[in-house]
């Protein structure tokens, strides 16, 4: 097992080292640099100016020196000021990844305690009423846009009936527990309606796949109960590909849902991104995009320890 995390460890570690430079490199593509932006501020700049400004920033050097410029720099924990914000980009980006990560780390968690027992009495049932009456439902909560669901929840909650605010955050500068949960019952409400129903297909899915196989035969045959049969070796095996679903979607979760945080005007890592490229906050797209690239590789690491955990033969491999 520790020659397998080793190894693991190593393959993500080379990973996020290659796509740190892919990422500085499409930010590089962005028109306009911070120098161009200037000059279209102040007209009254000359060209020795501008030439002079880019080689003291280093933006007259070919891209492969400025990458490395800029990961000695990063490595000693230096990423640069935010133009938008004028701020350190590290200071701006951590309240917006709590943010984030408190709102989808909520909502997975939620989409997944109600996905697991619908979806195992689904397969165990498949091809009655309530099997169909299951997909029917995924299908539709599937179908349903994000920001017309948002909208809907928004309508009926906090304007028709005003039990919930509408917003994300409280505006209070100290709210507490009970005010800051009321706040984020859309939202996440949002997310997990329109999470619940991708779960419960893959959950289903591998669950009527695993009920087929020869050791679930052999399972009844020696006489164990079922309803162990269904979640004790049933399950364990049909996790395996939720487990990948898992790990996509907490990818998703560092980059935040853009349309949910906007509808409810959440400030999370979505929203922060589409910002800094729009604004052309050059050092904060580049953090932002570096750290979600490295977050969604150690989602996919998590995963990969949880599939030996679940699967011995993994570690094989």
């Amino acid at each position: 097992m520790s020659h397998f995390l080793v190894r693991r460890l190593l393959q993500a570690t080379m990973l996020v080292a290659l796509m740190s430079f892919v990422c500085y490199a499409l930010i590089g593509l962005m028109p306009g640099d911070p120098i161009d932006l200037m000059l279209s501020a102040d007209p009254r700049l000359t060209p020795d100016d501008i030439a002079r400004l880019k080689a003291i920033h280093g933006l007259d050097q070919p891209i492969l020196e400025r990458y490395l410029a800029w990961l000695g720099k990063a490595l000693t924990g230096e990423f640069g000021y935010s133009r938008l914000y004028s701020q350190p980009a590290a200071a701006v980006l951590g309240p917006r990844l709590a943010n984030t990560a408190l709102l989808m780390g909520v909502s997975l968690t939620a989409a997944a305690l109600i996905a697991l027992p619908i979806a195992v009495t689904a397969a165990a049932h498949a091809g009655t009423g309530f099997d169909r009456a299951v997909n029917a439902l995924c299908f539709a909560g599937i179908s349903v846009p994000t920001f017309w669901l948002a909208l809907v929840l928004i309508l009926v909650f906090a304007v028709e009936l005003g039990w919930l605010p509408a917003a994300g955050l409280p505006m209070a500068r100290d709210p507490g527990l009970a005010e800051r949960a009321r706040h984020l019952v859309l939202p996440v409400l949002t997310l997990t309606i329109a999470a619940v129903g991708g779960h419960v297909r893959y959950i289903r899915a591998a669950m009527v796949e695993a009920l087929g196989q020869d050791y679930i035969r052999t399972a009844h045959a020696k006489g164990l109960h079922p309803r162990r049969v269904l979640w004790r070796h049933a399950l364990r095996n049909a996790l395996l590909p939720y487990v990948t679903i898992l790990a996509l979607d907490c990818g998703a979760l560092v980059s935040g849902a853009l349309v949910t945080e906007t509808m409810f005007g959440y400030p999370g890592m979505g929203k922060l991104i589409f910002d800094a490229v729009m604004g052309n906050d050059y050092n904060l797209a580049l953090l932002a995009l570096l750290l979600v690239t490295a977050l969604t590789v150690a989602c996919n690491l998590l995963a990969d320890v949880a599939y030996a955990a679940l699967d011995p033969r993994i570690r094989q491999r």
